[in-house]
């Protein structure tokens, strides 16, 4: 036998050896997160149908309708979960709901493309099934801020007021574009590596810093392979769902609802100029600039959150 042959049968072997470590590794890590999964925290809230599909909402506090004081729903950023609100929903009295979109942490999947209009549509039809009577006080983060604009064009006489937390800006059209495959691929990966265990074991890089111990403890959950199948449709639809918000956009679009536009310290030009765009939307509209230049000013800043929901309410 030639050297050359022998060469190619040691690389061969090599190969085999490899691929059969791999798949043992997969198998191992597959059946090391099914077993690890049963220990997962329970679901903090209730599960409720929206049509074919339920979504988990988890309320706090009290509140009755015609009370005088308007139930918080805050809505999470791409990836995230009603977890990233632990903090604000503490500190906040009265009624307020943290809810998983379709697919994320607690919730079941739900038809495509998880556009942030159809994310609307199950809102309006959670709060409606869980019997939250509105009006409501929206608080959207980042990707968050695009679904409960568009909730309040749908429906104005339920919503009482927004805080929108450095969101996502619509006219950003080609960064949208370039990043879709981008964020697509990241959460292909993550998805893979939450099915094998890899998340649950490392998922803390994940977690914001400066998240809560109890968002820390549903991480696996949070960020596990349905939270990440769900961020990647959303990704996929994202440049969709911008230009279903963008046609809501017309001057005095939310003629004299209360708004408050936070965006953390040191913004470009352009992140300031939008949220002066999107504030003057309402005659009392307000821009509120944060102490920190972190993106989850709501883990940040909690107290400057709570002040501007206050405020709106």
């Amino acid at each position: 036998m030639s050297k050359r042959a022998v060469v190619a049968r040691a690389l061969r072997r090599a190969a085999a050896w490899c691929a059969a470590v791999v798949v043992l590794a997969a198998v191992t890590g597959f059946c090391y997160e099914s077993v690890a999964r049963q220990g997962d925290p329970p679901v903090p809230g209730r599960l409720v149908d929206v049509g074919g599909h339920r979504l988990h909402v988890h309320c706090t506090g009290s509140g009755t309708t015609g009370s005088g004081t308007p139930t918080v729903v805050l809505e999470a950023g791409l990836a995230e979960s009603s977890a990233s609100w632990d903090v604000i929903q503490r500190g906040l009295p009265g009624r307020v709901c943290a809810y998983d979109r379709a697919g994320y942490a607690w919730s079941e999947d739900g038809p495509a493309p998880r556009t942030a209009d159809r994310a609307a549509a199950d809102l309006r039809a959670l709060l409606a099934a869980a019997g939250e009577a509105g009006p409501y006080v929206l608080v959207g983060h980042s990707y968050g801020g695009t679904i409960v604009r568009l909730f309040a064009h749908h429906w104005p006489a339920l919503t009482a007021g927004l805080v929108l937390i450095d969101v996502t800006d619509e006219n950003a059209t080609e960064a949208l574009q370039i990043s879709r495959p981008l964020l697509a691929a990241q959460f292909t990966v993550n998805q893979a590596l939450a099915r094998v265990g890899v998340l649950r074991l490392f998922g803390d890089a994940l977690v914001p810093a400066d998240a809560t111990a109890a968002a820390r403890a549903s991480a696996p959950v949070v960020y596990g392979a349905g939270s990440m199948g769900a961020a990647r449709a959303e990704a996929w639809a994202a440049a969709d769902s911008a230009a279903q918000v963008r046609a809501t956009v017309r001057p005095g679009a939310w003629r004299d609802l209360p708004v408050v536009v936070v965006i953390p310290a040191g913004q470009p030009a352009t992140a300031a100029h939008q949220a002066g765009r999107l504030a003057a939307l309402s005659s009392r509209g307000r821009v509120v600039v944060a102490g920190t230049t972190d993106h989850y000013v709501q883990h940040a800043q909690p107290d400057l959150v709570i002040e501007a929901i206050r405020s709106v309410r």
